[in-house]
């Protein structure tokens, strides 16, 4: 019997062949118009059935000269057929341990790196690929808590979304405290609702805020992570002591004040939109710009000006200074107890 000639890793088997080769196991010896009458098929997909069968060595013709065929046992020809293909896995495994035993050997080398090459105490980290690679090996080492704070919600881009749910599902598994901090916002966010729901399933916490510090994560009390000031997708590491402890008394102190997370149609929407309409009222007597109210707020610019604008026209007032003088004059700045706010 020849070797069988399918391509390596490949068997192009269709549902034709299985047919085909099932009318020869039966023995009906394979003449094609016979096989086509017989199978209901046109002649010319029985001949390309036959032409696979034969490059996969199922199917041998029973005598020298003969158009007759019989069917081999699949058997025979599974050794031939997977062969290549375990030799190929096997060598790419070996392929893989190497990179992954070169790899650990840099990463042995650059977490020990001299004191004087870089103060490791705050150390930047560039790039969004290594913020990642940060932020795994972090998570991979976290044995008791991580919290954050995470303005805007999950407004994050998909692949970071991603890695952050498997960060998570791993924290949660063995045992670790997650703690989060949004916006308000967050509660009308469909993603983020469902990314709390899930989370909140394993253990995770989540409560919501006004307004937030800003972003930051902390694992275990020893390393925390800022963003890099530039705006880039880059970060700066911090592991000193001191400037750690100081960064999760911040959050404790937010976390405290915070709202635990609810969808916020379970808050009244009537009561949102006051809440909202009164810490915009503050914020435009503070003399912040359209820019800051919506970055403290956690909304969107749009938003935020769909309400000053409304604000402003409910109180008949020219300039934002003005609108939060006549708010106060009206006693407009008492505020409900918080709950939640408008959506982005």
């Amino acid at each position: 019997m020849s070797e069988p000639r399918a391509p390596l890793g490949h068997l192009p088997c269709e549902d034709d062949d299985i047919l085909v080769y099932g009318w020869i196991v039966d023995g009906g010896g394979c003449r094609t118009g016979q096989a086509a009458s017989e199978l209901g098929l046109p002649p010319n997909r029985v001949s390309a059935a036959l032409e696979r069968l034969g490059n996969l060595g199922l199917i041998r013709a029973v005598g020298p000269g003969s158009d007759e065929v019989m069917a081999v046992d699949p058997d025979a020809v599974s050794t031939m057929l997977t062969t290549p293909l375990r030799d190929s896995i096997r060598r790419q495994t070996e392929q893989l341990e190497h990179i992954r035993g070169t790899i650990d050997r840099l990463r042995d080398r650059f977490l020990r790196r001299r004191p004087g090459d870089q103060d490791s105490t705050v150390e930047l980290v560039p790039t969004l690929e290594e913020v990642r690679a940060a932020l795994n090996r972090a998570s991979a080492e976290c044995r008791e808590e991580v919290v954050s704070s995470q303005p805007g919600g999950n407004a994050r881009i998909p692949e970071a979304m991603e890695e952050a749910l498997g960060r998570d599902h791993a924290l949660l598994s063995r045992g670790v405290r997650m703690r989060t901090l949004y916006h308000h916002t967050a509660r009308f966010n469909g993603p983020s609702q469902a990314y709390v729901a899930a989370a909140t399933v394993l253990g995770a916490e989540y409560r919501t805020s006004y307004e937030l510090f800003g972003r930051l994560i902390i694992f275990d009390r020893s390393l925390a992570f800022l963003p890099e000031k530039t705006g880039s997708w880059g970060a700066v590491a911090i592991r000193e002591p001191t400037i750690v402890s100081y960064l999760y008394d911040i959050f404790e102190q937010s976390w405290v004040r915070a709202t635990p997370f609810s969808d916020a149609a379970q808050d009244g929407l009537e009561r949102v939109a006051k809440e909202i309409h009164h810490t915009i009222v503050d914020l435009l007597a503070a003399g912040l710009k359209d820019e800051s109210i919506a970055r403290r707020l956690g909304m969107s610019l749009r938003t935020a000006r769909r309400h000053i604008a409304d604000i402003m026209d409910s109180l008949g007032a020219e300039s934002r200074f003005q609108a939060g003088v006549l708010a106060a004059k009206t006693q407009l700045t008492n505020r409900p107890p918080a709950s939640g706010t408008e959506n982005q």
